[in-house]
């Protein structure tokens, strides 16, 4: 992993080392401006992001992925081990499939989010670089008596990403069928004399990560660009990341949220026994409700510019009269397409308000105008609309 010098502003930090991505080179030598996403120094646009968002809309964009990490969970015990750390089922998981699933404390409190998979002869854990510190420490702390190792592969193996409706196509014009991959489904094989790894990720976007060694992915990049597909920087992929409403895990969901406040039931199994934090998760679900929920709403007004390389800080939001917040805003995104022009936002709304119906109003700032906002029950536009 090379270090650079954060690009943030100097009213917030004035020296710092940020990481670079592994392919911070060949982004360059593409005409990549960098920015900071998740932590690492890689490529924010390729000079217009809104081209780069459509073709992740109605093509097939490449973009970096060397802000994830990989652990690594070797050892007998491994399988038992990881089921009982996590939210989701990993015991029964077939191998080469994965699941997406969260990281709790005692009190249900997410402390990470990732996707784990079963490789076999060892367990794969995909998460943040940002998350990646913490997670080990957190696993090595409950490894008592098991037979159970970790090891942080980041500088060894990283990752690409490919999206969009042609995305599925271009794999196949490259020797690659991948139309018979279930959902966090991982096949070996290679392109050109790369050794790599397809996955098929869960996003309502048809999207792949193509797994390889770091020496090997500038001639994976290469190869994807020669196909034809369009270098996509962190602006339209986070764009694209809100449009979908997936959260992301320090803007949208922290360490104090509780899974069923987050939405995301793809990452809880209810069958699968006990893991730290589940008498917390089997309460709610049984016995009570959390009292809010994260949503994706539609904002009217002037709101913060989307999110680029410092994300904003959350933003109350209120309903008429009234000074207590009834939620925030976290991520913040603004689009001009075709089938919808306007402002999007993810964040928690609680539970009264919704019930309700009442109107969800933000305030102004020195930075920004006011105005309302309406929780929405699906995304504005379909996946590739």
């Amino acid at each position: 992993m090379m270090y650079g010098r954060c690009l943030l502003p100097a009213a917030i930090i004035e020296d710092c080392i940020m990481p670079k991505t592994p392919l911070y080179e060949t982004l360059g030598a593409q005409g990549a401006r960098f920015g900071e996403y998740a932590g690492v120094e890689t490529a924010a646009n390729f000079g217009d992001p809104s081209a780069e968002l459509e073709a992740l809309r109605h093509g097939a964009g490449v973009y970096d992925l060397g802000w994830r990490a990989k652990l690594l969970g070797s050892g007998e015990d491994r399988v038992r081990w990881f089921n009982g750390m996590v939210t989701n089922n990993i015991k029964d998981l077939s191998q080469d499939h994965g699941a997406y699933t969260f990281l709790l404390n005692a009190q249900g409190q997410i402390q990470a989010d990732m996707y784990v998979y079963n490789r076999g002869d060892y367990v794969l854990v995909d998460t943040d670089l940002s998350q990646a510190v913490r997670v080990r420490e957190i696993f090595e702390k409950y490894i008592i008596m098991d037979d159970v190792a970790i090891e942080d592969a980041s500088d060894k193996l990283s990752a690409i990403g490919l999206q969009g409706p042609k995305s599925a196509e271009v794999l196949q014009h490259l020797g690659h069928d991948v139309s018979g991959l279930a959902p966090l489904q991982v096949v070996d094989t290679k392109l050109g004399e790369a050794g790599v790894s397809i996955v098929r990720t869960d996003s309502p976007q048809p999207t792949f990560e193509i797994w390889a060694s770091t020496p090997n992915l500038p001639t994976v990049w290469s190869s994807l660009i020669a196909a034809g597909v369009k270098p996509v920087g962190s602006e339209a992929y986070e764009k694209m990341r809100i449009l979908n409403g997936r959260p992301r895990y320090g803007l949208d969901i922290g360490e104090r949220d509780l899974p069923q406040e987050t939405a995301q039931d793809r990452a809880l199994n209810f069958r699968k026994g006990c893991y730290v934090g589940q008498e917390i998760v089997e309460r709610i679900r049984s016995r009570t409700t959390v009292h809010r929920f994260l949503r994706q709403f539609r904002l009217s007004g002037i709101v913060p510019q989307a999110p680029g390389a410092v994300q904003p800080e959350p933003i109350d939001i209120h309903t008429p009269g009234e000074d207590r917040p009834v939620g925030q805003f976290t991520s913040v995104a603004s689009y001009s397409l075709p089938q919808f022009s306007g402002t999007l936002a993810l964040g928690y709304l609680r539970n009264e308000a919704s019930e309700r119906k009442a109107v969800i109003e933000y305030a102004g700032g020195s930075e920004y105008a006011g105005g309302t906002a309406t929780p929405l029950e699906a995304p504005p536009i379909l996946p590739g609309g």
